[in-house]
């Protein structure tokens, strides 16, 4: 006897799509998205969500750790009704040389409404994403982060309260080009906002990613300028922080603080040479004193535990967006027929 997959996993959605890149949404989308991060956030603070994930299940890989993206996927799901279910190498065999990339994207396809992948490869979360039948969301895969792009736009939205929009500022991001500082660039030149690193030149931004930024550049009017110059920041609204090492580069460590320090750490002192009002955000974890101080990231202008928290409503709204259209509401008389059916047969066993 063959079943059929339950509709509640459908294997033939039409108009899936997954989120790899901010860059591949329009700005109505990421308006759209952002709209429906603000509605959840009312929510939240109401005590109100609605359980818009109901008996789904998200499913969370994670080849790297995350302190941020752990808790905010799987407290998102439980607020919306449904279950993260968090999966580290030990648990499954993805990438153990036991089971392809193919073969597990076909297995949760069957199983969860969405996965989530924070990878160690940009490879695995492709071949999620050609593979899988349910939406793939990169929670990072060393080319891009756009949980972490939307969450940043969203609250920056929120403390620009002078009437300016997104695309009247200019950001600037201080120090290497991470996977964070390339999603930065690529979402602001894409939604219109100005950009610029501030970095030495030895760590700034690799032409390949200029080269994309241009055309989109050419479609929102957006800028971006690439410099070693910190008095650049004089003409920045908002000012970014991220480590100028990370785990796979500690080796690297001496030469990278030598070519950074202190020029290049956010201090209340250059936060005041920004523009007035100036945002500091920082995508965490922060590594005090070296590319941001303790007091810089907990003064007046920082909102970058605003920014942290907004991980969490970024969250929600992307397990929503990403499966409402495959959400089926049965009618009460067909949850009343199965239910009737199952208890009449239990009766006789």
């Amino acid at each position: 006897m063959k079943i059929p997959s339950s509709s509640a996993t459908d294997l033939e959605k039409k108009d899936l799509r997954h989120m790899v890149s901010m860059k591949d949404f329009t700005t109505e989308e990421m308006d759209n998205m952002m709209e429906l991060m603000s509605m959840l956030k009312e929510a939240r603070k109401d005590n109100a969500i609605p359980h818009l994930f109901k008996d789904k299940s998200v499913a969370m890989i994670f080849e790297a750790g995350s302190t941020r993206t752990r808790i905010s996927f799987e407290v998102a799901a439980t607020l919306l009704g449904g279950h993260g279910l968090f999966l580290s190498p030990k648990d499954i065999h993805l990438g153990s040389g036991k089971e392809s990339i193919d073969d597990t994207a076909r297995v949760l396809s069957r199983m969860c409404d969405i996965v989530m992948a924070r990878t160690n490869s940009p490879d695995t979360i492709d071949a999620l994403c050609r593979m899988s039948t349910v939406p793939v969301i990169n929670g990072l895969d060393t080319r891009f982060h756009p949980t972490q792009m939307l969450a940043d736009l969203f609250t920056i939205k929120e403390h620009i309260t002078d009437g300016r929009k997104l695309s009247d500022l200019t950001l600037a991001f201080m120090g290497d080009a991470t996977d964070v500082c390339r999603s930065l660039l690529l979402t602001c030149t894409k939604y219109g906002m100005n950009f610029k690193q501030i970095g030495p030149k030895k760590y700034q931004m690799q032409q390949e990613w200029l080269d994309m930024a241009d055309e989109f550049c050419k479609e929102s009017g957006a800028s971006y300028e690439i410099t070693d110059d910190v008095e650049k920041i004089s003409e920045c609204d908002v000012v970014y922080g991220d480590s100028f090492y990370w785990v796979t580069q500690l080796d690297e460590k001496k030469e990278r603080l030598a070519a950074f320090m202190p020029d290049y750490v956010i201090t209340e002192e250059l936060m005041s040479k920004a523009k007035p009002g100036a945002l500091l955000l920082h995508c965490l974890p922060a590594n005090d004193k070296e590319e941001v101080t303790r007091e810089a990231l907990e003064g007046p202008q920082s909102v970058a535990f605003d920014e942290a928290e907004n991980r969490l409503t970024a969250q929600m709204a992307i397990l929503v967006y990403f499966t409402h259209k495959f959400s089926k509401e049965p009618t009460e008389e067909v949850k009343k027929e199965h239910e009737t059916k199952i208890k009449d047969f239990l009766k006789n066993i």
